[in-house]
Formats: C-alpha cells, sequence, structure tokens
C-alpha cells in the first residue's frame, strides 16, 4: 500500500514527520509478527526540499507531487502560522489533490490541514473535522462544508481528517488499523505512548466568545454576559439591552455568534468552571454555585455535553496543585 506524506511549504514539522514514522514503524511491527510490511511510504512535495515551520527546518522530499499519478492514501499535514498565507503558498498542491482522490486515492488531512483539502471542493456537502480553534474560521470559508465540532477524527467517502494537535495521532492509529490490523495498531499506540480511547477534543477547547461578526448591539449583550455570567440572566434582560424585541433578538444573537443566547451563557459558564477547576480547590458544588448553577444534575450534565467530562473527571485531568485547602 503506497502512503504518500505531503510536505506542504512552511508546514507543521511535529505533524509531518509522525504518519511517516508511524507507517515505517508499523512496518517493523509487522515484520515483527511474522507478517509481510506493506506500507511504502514517502514525502512528496511541490519541491525538492521543502521548508517546515517558519524555516526552521527543511524536508527533502522522495517525489515531487506532480509526478505521482496514484497513490493510495495522501496525508496532508497543516501549514505553519496564518492560515491564508499556507493557502496561498500551497495553492498548485490543490488540482493535484483532486485528481489524486478522482484517480481513487484516499486522502486524510491532520489538524488544520483541511483548510487545504477544503480548498479542493471535495469536502463541500460532507463532514470533517479540524483544529477546535479554527472552527468558526473554517465554517466561514468553507459554509458548504459540515464542521464536526468536538470529533477528533471524521469519514466520508475515503476522505478521513483529524481535529486538533495531538488528534492526528488517532487518526494515524485508526488508518493503521484499518489499513493493517488492530494489533499493529495497539502496538504503535504502545511504542509512541499514545491514547487510542479519545474520541473528542472537547475537553481541550477554550471558548472565545464569537466576536468578529462586527454588530456593536451584540457584543453589548456579550459583555454583559461575560461579566455577570454567574447571575440569572434572562432573554428579556438581554434584550432589553439593545431595545429589541425577544424574538428579533434570538435570531440576531444566533446570526451573529452561531450560538443561541442560552448556548453562550452556558459556554461562558463552563469556561468559568473549568477554569476554577484547573487552579482552585474550591469543591464541585462551590464551583457550581460561582458560575450560576444551582442544580447539581444539570451543571453536571452540561458540563459534560461541552467538555466532554464529568466534573470529577475534568479535575482529576486538568487540575495544577496550588497548595490551597
Amino acid at each position: 500500500m503506497n502512503i504518500s506524506v505531503f510536505v506542504p511549504e512552511y508546514g507543521v514539522i511535529e505533524a509531518i514527520t509522525p504518519p511517516f514514522r508511524s507507517f515505517h514503524t508499523a512496518n517493523e511491527f509487522l515484520t515483527t509478527f511474522g507478517k509481510k510490511p506493506i506500507f511504502n511510504v514517502e514525502y512528496v512535495g511541490l519541491n525538492n526540499y521543502v521548508p517546515a515551520n517558519n524555516g526552521e527546518y527543511t524536508i527533502k522530499t522522495d517525489r515531487l507531487l506532480r509526478d505521482v499519478a496514484q497513490t493510495d492514501l495522501l496525508i496532508i499535514p497543516p501549514t505553519f502560522g496564518d492560515t491564508t498565507k499556507g493557502i496561498a503558498a500551497n495553492s498548485e498542491a490543490i488540482p493535484y489533490f483532486k485528481k489524486l482522490y478522482e484517480n481513487g486515492s484516499s486522502l486524510a488531512s491532520l489538524c488544520i490541514g483541511a483548510f487545504l483539502l477544503a480548498e479542493t471542493g471535495l469536502l463541500n456537502g460532507k463532514k470533517c473535522s479540524t483544529h477546535w480553534a479554527h472552527i468558526s474560521e473554517f465554517k466561514e470559508r468553507y459554509p458548504d462544508v459540515e464542521v464536526e465540532d468536538g470529533a477528533i477524527i471524521t469519514e466520508h467517502d475515503n476522505i478521513y481528517s483529524s481535529g486538533g494537535a495531538s488528534s492526528l495521532w488517532n487518526l494515524i492509529l485508526y488508518l493503521i488499523e484499518k489499513f493493517a490490523d488492530k494489533e499493529t495498531a495497539v502496538m504503535i499506540s504502545k511504542y509512541f505512548a499514545l491514547d487510542m480511547g479519545r474520541d473528542s477534543q472537547s475537553q481541550f477547547a477554550i471558548f472565545k466568545g464569537q466576536r468578529n461578526h462586527g454588530d456593536e448591539e451584540i457584543e453589548k449583550v456579550q459583555d454583559y454576559i461575560e461579566k455577570h455570567y454567574e447571575k440569572r440572566i434572562t432573554i428579556e434582560t438581554l434584550a432589553n439591552l439593545i431595545n429589541t424585541g425577544r424574538r428579533t433578538f434570538e435570531r440576531k444573537f444566533k446570526e451573529a455568534t452561531n450560538n443561541t443566547a442560552i448556548e453562550y451563557i452556558q459556554r461562558v459558564r463552563i469556561e468559568a468552571a473549568k477554569k476554577f477547576f484547573e487552579a482552585s480547590r474550591k469543591n464541585i458544588s462551590e464551583i457550581m454555585f460561582d458560575v450560576g448553577y444551582t442544580d447539581t444534575k444539570a451543571f453536571r450534565d452540561i458540563f459534560k455535553k461541552i467538555t466532554g467530562l464529568t466534573p470529577i473527571e475534568y479535575r482529576n485531568k486538568f487540575a495544577r496543585m496550588t497548595g490551597e485547602v
């Protein structure tokens, strides 16, 4: 099976080398198990030598992308820094991605490599994953693509994508299991000390109120929510802030932030709770009251819905030892 790892101009080296090393290591484990190695792995790019990160590294490719007529799987890592500049630097590659897919190749994007993949138009009407911090930007740029918010791995019509940062390892393990076997994938996870069980990046997401909409009235409402999240906030109160009716307010708020006002309040409160869990030794009930909840079950359910973890699980995973009592 031919695996081609595209080396984007100014790509992220921490995402370029993992698939290359993992499939090579999978061959070694297959040999250990008495099986034949099945992966032929190569670096391909627009040039023979490609700069990575901010020019800190240079990767030598095995073949030029234009010379690859067919491959079984093309992996597209993310670019470094500004996504628009990354797309521009690799625009020449987009037609080749599309042609390879049309010729039967599978495509897999890692993290914000989804931007390069989406440029082909192949994701239109399909689902994909990308880094949680770039979801709003992605949705705005590619409105015909359905982003699975929080998803670690997405698969649709032989097109694969992964969520943010270390989520790429989950997709690599998934592909090794799919094209080799479970045993080899487990060995790779142990060799590289990887967690195979994670299925969501929600626990790592940091909520940043969507403020790129340019609506000053809605920004006023957002400011109010973020300053008074611990208090009882009604839709009527928020609507009155901008002197509008409830229905008009709810429509305007949803259009601007891509959240209902209730969802936005929940996200702000849970983000505050996460920070308390990370940095204080207050108990769960105290934090629940501090962020505006009075119902333990409701708080737990909303917290898990947004983060993928219960409050106790989140505290155990992310709490810093502060020495507070």
